[in-house]
């Protein structure tokens, strides 16, 4: 029987938990004894509301809420343990880094998971709230895999190859919008692709990652890969979506390692 194994992912916003790792998650759903933490520092309350979504009636926090819970019923397999810390939308850079780091360290110290995943110093957008989550949360897993206690055995952060990035914009550009800079806020940055340690082929669940995808109304101008809508955006969804790139933050990672085809994969000691 395989140990089970345990994967916590701590992001900013409700959307932000809707690619990047869903695909990972829809692959292990039934591996033995395997629990999904996800964390979400705040309800996204303050975000801009897709052009085409009708008028609020109601706050958009709230609405983000329910979004978030649609889109993991959707994709089939919602966390087992789901922690909103309820900070506002957007001060998150205000927050003081020890009370976000007990803040989240506290729950990875509950559950232990083997893998953590959050952003990278770039926060992949830029966004403060990204930076600032995803900094709190290399200083709580770094003071946890310290302590000499189970799990805590791979860092993760999400991340879009330079490839893929390039890639993408020549299709932006290709259909008249503007192409991203890897410099600007809400602009998603890419990194080296040397520097991807893991990349994970969920074609097989893509669907269910664009399901899921979909249920995030309010933010349809953000989660789309950056092409207009028409009758093929849901099949360019799917390819987009296919792939999940990770840079492993800790352990160190040899410069010429190969790179890995699961979070999983190579962990010594797993439960």
């Amino acid at each position: 029987m395989s140990a089970p194994r345990v994967l916590a992912l701590v992001v900013a916003h409700p959307d932000d938990d809707a690619y990047g790792l869903a695909g990972t998650v829809a692959l292990h759903e039934y591996d033995p004894g395997f629990r999904f933490i996800l964390v979400h520092a705040t309800d996204g309350g303050a975000g801009q509301v897709d052009p085409a979504y009708p008028p609020l009636h109601e706050p958009l926090g709230r609405i983000r809420r329910r979004e978030m819970d649609a889109a993991w019923t959707a994709h089939g397999r919602p966390p087992d343990r789901h922690e909103w810390l309820e900070y506002d939308d957007g001060e998150l850079a205000g927050v003081p880094r020890t009370e976000l780091v007990d803040r989240i360290g506290g729950i990875l110290a509950e559950e232990r998971p083997d893998v953590v995943a959050t952003f990278g110093p770039d926060g992949l957008t830029g966004h403060p709230d990204h930076i600032a989550v995803g900094a709190a949360t290399d200083v709580a897993f770094a003071d946890l895999r310290n302590d000499g206690g189970p799990g805590l055995l791979r860092l993760v952060h999400g991340a879009l190859r330079r490839s893929t990035w390039e890639r993408w914009n020549r299709g932006r550009i290709l259909h008249g919008l503007d192409p991203w800079d890897a410099g600007r806020m809400y602009d998603l940055h890419p990194v080296p692709d040397e520097q991807i340690g893991i990349e994970v082929d969920v074609s097989t669940v893509a669907h269910r990652v664009v399901a899921g995808l979909l249920e995030h109304r309010t933010q349809r101008h953000v989660v789309s890969p950056g092409v207009p809508p028409d009758a093929e955006e849901d099949a360019r969804w799917t390819r987009a979506v296919g792939a999940e790139a990770l840079v492993i933050a800790w352990p160190p990672r040899p410069a010429a390692a190969a790179v890995l085809g699961d979070v999983f994969e190579g962990l010594p000691g797993l439960r």
